[in-house]
């Protein structure tokens, strides 16, 4: 019964969006690229704003290559942990030229972003993102670029990025009117999201009913709640195209960087964003479970994931290295003599990162020509209380500055992960592991040197720990030890697809952890 309820949608792709042609000439700024010189100017009462509430919008007035253009705008400060900024340093900036009474647009648009490009200094990341999911027919922001001036200080150059709002909407739907909601920094959809705009629901009910679908134990049930409030096609192409990106930081991998729409009375469409760091890992899997909430709900449903490989074997082409970068060398031209005009050295950097990016466009597309032909994965075999070592852990880091590596010591293997300068770390190694249902305990030998702990609220753990996605740690250290970590968890479904996470949250210190020490071992039942 389950298989001829889905025969449509296999049986179909999913019909791309239209997008439709500018009617305000923003066009012709993202199709010809020109690097506009950008200059804001705000009085030292507003600069003063923006240091002491980066996140309010101060007025400024905007300059356009040397004369003047408009007044009445706002602007902010932008970015997350690993891309902020203060104000007298690189910011990244959210421009709405409309918020103090502001009638001029810039090309066409009415809100856009300045992105300081901290996490990627090809400067073509979020370009390249765009660029593949617009051409997939996906909704995604156009990108060029600008050089920023702040006052009188040259901030270097920018990623320019359209804004999310009823002129974005306006271009790939026929209703602008419904809820349109701000994914927020590693938020779920169980989050109170930001509502951005909207005539629809006003208790957030189109929210909960996504979340609500998602914790129903029963599958069956889950997938049911699922296809009346989720345009499951479109989002199985949103995963497709992300998975394809190496989209780490995104919805499907990482709960984050993403936009909601609802549209008036029907379901619900994912829109990418934050694509700064797409293809840095030439090898990221496609095939692991994501442990979002819906990407894991919808992965699970078997005629999904049949659907979900469809998607990868059919936008595979999208990667074709020859096209791609075709498409992207006169980008780069561009950027990188407005660098030389700036600063030779760094015209210099930029075009070493550029050519790895193009290496690594290479080297990705071969990973995926054999990896979306490859079986299922199966889920890891165990013996009760045999412990297994587990290898091939990932970094993550969701700050700048944090050391994530290994080293060898007296012939043992270690990882190591180490505070950065700005006193915040937020790093380590995370592993997908496929189980089936049953008790296990990931255990770990630990050394840790000066390790002072961070305190946030919510945060899953504090010092060094072990646990797996989504749990908060049952235990952790700090100071200066050698002992070892566990953490006992449960899976409750016949197949779990698990990241296991080993992390230090802290202000200062380092850790290793040994690397032959890292087991996962089957408990038997109590």
């Amino acid at each position: 019964m389950l298989a001829n309820a889905l025969a449509p949608i296999l049986a179909l792709a999913p019909l791309a969006l239209a997008q439709k042609p500018s009617k305000d000439g923003s066009d012709a700024l993202f199709q010809k690229g020109e690097i506009h010189e950008l200059r804001l100017v705000l009085s030292a009462e507003a600069e003063q704003s923006l240091r002491d509430a980066p996140r309010t919008y101060a007025p400024f007035e905007l300059w356009v290559d040397g004369k003047r253009f408009a007044n009445g705008g706002g602007v902010k400060l932008k970015g997350a942990a690993g891309s902020f900024r203060s104000w007298d340093e690189k910011p990244g900036l959210t421009i709405k030229l409309d918020k103090f009474d502001g009638k001029t647009l810039f090309h066409g648009l009415e809100k856009f972003h300045l992105n300081n490009a901290a996490q990627d200094e090809s400067y073509l990341s979020e370009w390249l993102g765009s660029e593949v999911f617009r051409a997939a027919g996906y909704p995604a922001t156009r990108v060029s670029h600008a050089r920023v001036f702040l006052n009188d200080r040259d901030a270097g150059l920018y990623v320019l990025k359209e804004g999310f709002d009823r002129r974005f909407l306006a271009r790939w739907f026929s209703d602008t009117d419904g809820n349109f909601y701000d994914g927020g920094f590693c938020q779920d959809v169980g989050e109170p999201l930001e509502l951005d705009s909207g005539k629809g629901v006003e208790d957030r009910s189109d929210l909960a009913a996504l979340a609500n679908a998602c914790r129903e134990s029963d599958m069956v049930k889950r997938w049911g709640a699922l296809e009346p409030v989720l345009d499951i096609p479109q989002f199985v192409r949103f995963m497709a195209l992300e998975e394809l990106l190496g989209h780490w930081d995104g919805y499907t991998i990482n709960s984050n960087n993403y936009r909601l729409y609802f549209l008036p009375g029907g379901k619900a469409r994912f829109l990418p964003h934050g694509m700064d760091s797409v293809v840095s890992d030439a090898y990221a899997s496609t095939l692991d479970m994501p442990s979002s909430m819906l990407s894991g709900s919808v992965m699970k449903r078997p005629e999904w994931r049949k659907l979900y490989r469809k998607e990868l074997k059919d936008l595979l082409p999208r990667l074709e290295p020859k096209a791609l970068v075709r498409k992207l060398e006169p980008v780069q031209q561009r950027v990188e003599a407005a660098l030389k005009k700036m600063n030779g050295e760094i015209a210099a950097l930029q075009r070493e990162r550029y050519r790895e990016l193009v290496e690594r466009i290479g080297e990705r597309y071969r990973f995926l020509q054999e990896e979306v032909s490859a079986p299922e994965p199966k889920p890891l075999v165990f013996k009760i209380g045999a412990p297994v070592t587990l290898t091939g852990w990932r970094t993550h880091s969701e700050v700048d500055d944090a050391r994530v590596d290994s080293e060898v010591d007296d012939g043992v293997d270690w990882y190591v992960i180490e505070c950065g300068p700005s006193g915040r770390c937020i790093a380590g190694f995370r592993k997908g592991v496929l189980l089936t249902r049953g008790k296990y305990k990931l255990t770990t030998t630990v050394r840790t040197e000066g390790v002072e702990p961070l305190v946030e609220e919510g945060a899953p753990s504090q010092g060094v720990a072990v646990r797996i996605s989504g749990a908060a740690a049952t235990n952790s250290l700090q100071g200066s030890a050698t002992r070892e970590l566990a953490f006992e968890f449960e899976v409750a479904e016949e197949t779990g697809d698990i990241e296991l996470v080993l992390e230090l949250r802290a202000t200062a210190g380092r850790v290793r952890l040994r690397q032959d020490s890292l087991k996962l071992v089957r408990l038997g039942e109590k």
